[in-house]
């Protein structure tokens, strides 16, 4: 296995270009027209596409139709998933929401027993392997050997993974200079790989190790441009395994196509996030027609879409903003039509007044237009359709 350490593109190489852009992105403060709650409910179903994408590459066919159903349907649903290609995906939302919020939000490290978490959020509930996606040892390394199936790629000896993940892990923690921070994401998801440290779910596991890294170096939504950078990988399955495949040899050539292959697909994802920052464009290309796909399917009455344009139209509203709608109907008439709408959860409290309401497309029936209307946009990799 090669020497794990950092090297100097040429000032000539696509990358050292790639490197540049992206650190741009990453002090660019984040900012726009948008309304913060409406921008991070974006946030959430990107992180389902990401979620998606990964199970993707690993043989899960689940559809984004598919999973939005179960979101709509169980939405007051706490218990069990009995579906496991839906837990799946769901384990892969809560390993992102524990990464936001132990590496985003608390400021943790990345650290063997963080990894060993991430692992066991992955496999919960999951039937062990070679039966299904689940571990025998869930956050424990491997005691025997193991084959990345559909790809060339040669995993470690079982004896050697706890030094070998020991070194991945000072690696990562090692305080190099900011300008080799991406090139050590994709130096270590390919080394990662290799060790392939768990029984499985190695994947889903290399994949959340990637945004973790990328939320520490701040280039997640709250501070930096980032919603999916999954999609690097499930678009091209076979593309990302012969990617991988070049790294092996660990050659500068090899780590410097791997990397750059990573970091192109990076910038790609986290351009997307400026459009999504634009009101103007947010309104009238996604949310205006999500509004016009429920009508159509009379899944929300005239009355119901004439309010939801409103709220689309100032963001936040509240009763006055919507009273003319009801000519000769007194303040409580209208309260109850406002009441109806906060309980099939299609506007909700704005966090600041319990009296101002913004639209919400999480969880019920505005969100397959929504979806709809990325896939339109293009914001949804052909792959996970």
């Amino acid at each position: 296995m090669y020497e794990l350490k950092l090297f100097n593109p040429s000032f000539d190489t696509e990358l050292v270009d790639l490197i540049v852009d992206l650190d741009q992105l990453r002090r660019k403060k984040l900012g726009g027209s948008t309304h913060p709650a409406i921008f991070f409910q974006l946030k959430n179903i990107f992180h389902t596409l990401e979620s998606i994408g990964s199970a993707r590459i690993e043989g899960n066919h689940t559809t984004i139709a598919e999973f939005i159903e179960t979101k709509i349907k169980s939405k007051n649903d706490t218990g069990m998933v009995k579906d496991e290609k839906i837990r799946e995906i769901q384990n892969g939302e809560k390993a992102l929401e524990y990464i936001d919020r132990q590496i985003g939000e608390l400021g943790g490290q990345i650290t063997a027993s963080f990894l060993s978490e991430i692992h066991k959020i992955v496999v919960d509930g999951l039937t062990p392997h070679p039966d299904g996606e689940g571990s025998k040892k869930p956050g424990s390394y491997r005691n025997v050997n193991v084959i990345i199936g559909g790809s060339n790629v040669v995993t470690a000896e079982f004896p050697l993974v706890p030094n070998l993940m020991n070194d991945l892990i000072t690696f990562i923690q090692n305080p190099d200079a900011e300008k080799y921070d991406l090139l050590k994401t994709a130096i270590s998801h390919h080394r990662f790989t290799i060790i392939h440290p768990f029984d499985n779910g190695n994947g889903r596991t290399v994949r959340l190790l990637t945004y973790s890294m990328l939320v520490k170096q701040g280039f997640n939504v709250n501070v930096g441009r980032i919603l999916n950078p999954t999609a690097i990988f499930c678009s091209d399955r076979e593309n990302y395994y012969k990617m991988l495949g070049l790294a092996d040899k660990g050659t500068e050539e090899g780590l410097r196509e791997w990397s750059e292959y990573v970091l192109k697909g990076l910038k790609t994802e986290i351009e997307k996030v400026d459009k999504l920052l634009n009101y103007s464009y947010l309104s009238k290309n996604i949310l205006e027609v999500a509004v016009a796909h429920a009508l159509e399917r009379k899944l929300i009455t005239d009355t119901e879409a004439h309010i939801l344009k409103i709220a689309i139209e100032k963001q936040v509203i509240q009763q006055s903003d919507i009273k003319h709608i009801f000519p000769g109907k007194d303040a409580s008439q209208v309260s109850r039509v406002i009441k109806k709408l906060l309980t099939e959860n299609i506007i909700t409290t704005e966090r600041e007044s319990k009296r101002k309401y913004i639209l919400n497309f999480q969880n019920n029936y505005l969100l397959r237009g929504i979806v709809k209307a990325l896939d339109n946009e293009g914001f949804l990799p052909a792959s996970l359709k």
